[in-house]
Order: structure tokens, then C-alpha cells, then sequence
């Protein structure tokens, strides 16, 4: 099995401690970071901006992946990758040039993903996939932390682990130690946790851990 990598997302950090708990996920050994990033349009919510990211880039020296769940998301790619997102993931619903974008986010020097939504079909994906680093099946609707883990997802990600068999799936909402063997079943490689790490009773580090230990 390949090594499982666990991204906690920042959506579910304390904003007024949020260095403090990016330097927890990366002690308690965290692979990356992520930086959900809405508009209020694409999706019902508002969060970060590259402000964010750069405040993110100076706590820690994981790599940072920025989700943008917002419209138009090649109007963004510059500012984020200045910023110091390493990884930059569009959603496959939010723009009409996906193969333009993906590029494009490869000539800023940042690796390229993109994210689909529970609804909308793998089809969508089969002409982008030899393009990008990493496809992020969504597991809840996006716009907001803490939903429950939608469990045809996990028939989802088997069926695009058929599909392309080297691509690296990552998994995103309602992801803990249950929903994480599921998925990792069923072909998925990181796992993206937010609540479930950082709204973990033990701590940051046990929340991680409670996924590691799930998964031997």
C-alpha cells in the first residue's frame, strides 16, 4: 500500500491560534496543509484569501495546498501561488477552460489539482486526467466544515481508481478514523481532515494519530 498522506484543512482550525496549530499538524506529522478557499458564490460561504496562505507559509515549511471552491478560479492562480501554495486545486464545475487553468497553474510552478463535486459525474474528469497531480473526490457538498462523510463516495473513488490507476485521490469532508478505512479501500491516498483534527477532543496530534492507528 502506498503511504496514506493526512492534510488537516484550516477550516476547522482556531482562527486566533492558527500558527499555533499549523506547527501542532506538522509536529504530530501531517503531510501538507490545506487553505479552503470560497467566494461566496461558487459556494455558500466565505473564508481565506492569499493573506491567508502567506500567514500559513510562515508557521510551517509543509507544503500548502490551496482549494479554491470560488468561480472563475484562474483569475486567482498568480496571487495564490505567490503566496506559497504549492499545490492549487480548481473545481472541475468552476470554469469553462479546466485544461487552460491546469496549465497554467503548472507555469506558476505549483503542482495542479482539481476537485469534483458529489453530484457531478467522473466523465467530466477522463480528458483532464493524464494533466493533473492529484484529483480530490469531495465526500460532502462543499461550503462548510463538519458534515457528515456522503458513503456512495466511496464507490466513487473505486471507480475512478479503475479509471486511472496512478492518478493520486485525495478525499475531502467527513473524513476521521471510520470514513479514512473506507475510502483508503477503496483506492484514495490522502486523506483531508479538518474537524476531525482539529476539533479532536485529544489535541491536534491525536486526532492524527486516531487516523494513522485506523489505518495499520
Amino acid at each position: 500500500m502506498p503511504r496514506i498522506e493526512i492534510v488537516p484543512s484550516i477550516l476547522s482550525a482556531d482562527a486566533g491560534r492558527l500558527a499555533e496549530q499549523v506547527k501542532e499538524a506538522e509536529s504530530a506529522g501531517a503531510d501538507r496543509i490545506q487553505v479552503d478557499v470560497m467566494d461566496g458564490h461558487f459556494v455558500p460561504n466565505l473564508t481565506f484569501g492569499p493573506g491567508v496562505v502567506e500567514a500559513v507559509r510562515r508557521a510551517t515549511s509543509l507544503p500548502i495546498e490551496a482549494h479554491l471552491m470560488v468561480e472563475r478560479p484562474e483569475l486567482f492562480l498568480e496571487a495564490f501561488a505567490r503566496s506559497g501554495a504549492t499545490l492549487i486545486e480548481v473545481q472541475v464545475e468552476a470554469t469553462s477552460s479546466l485544461y487552460r487553468t491546469v496549465q497554467a497553474i503548472k507555469e506558476l510552478g505549483a503542482k495542479a489539482g482539481v476537485a469534483i463535486n458529489p453530484a457531478t459525474p467522473l466523465e467530466d474528469l477522463r480528458e483532464i486526467l493524464p494533466y493533473v497531480d492529484l484529483v480530490n473526490v469531495m465526500t460532502v457538498e462543499p461550503g462548510f466544515g463538519g458534515q457528515k462523510f456522503i458513503p456512495s463516495s466511496t464507490d466513487k473513488v473505486q471507480r475512478l481508481r479503475a479509471l486511472s490507476p496512478k492518478v493520486e485521490i485525495e478525499v475531502d469532508g467527513g473524513i476521521d478514523a471510520r470514513s479514512a478505512i473506507l475510502v483508503v479501500g477503496a483506492g484514495a491516498t490522502v486523506l483531508v481532515a479538518g474537524s476531525s483534527v482539529f476539533g479532536y477532543k485529544g489535541g491536534v496530534a491525536a486526532g492524527i494519530k486516531a487516523i494513522r492507528d485506523a489505518l495499520e
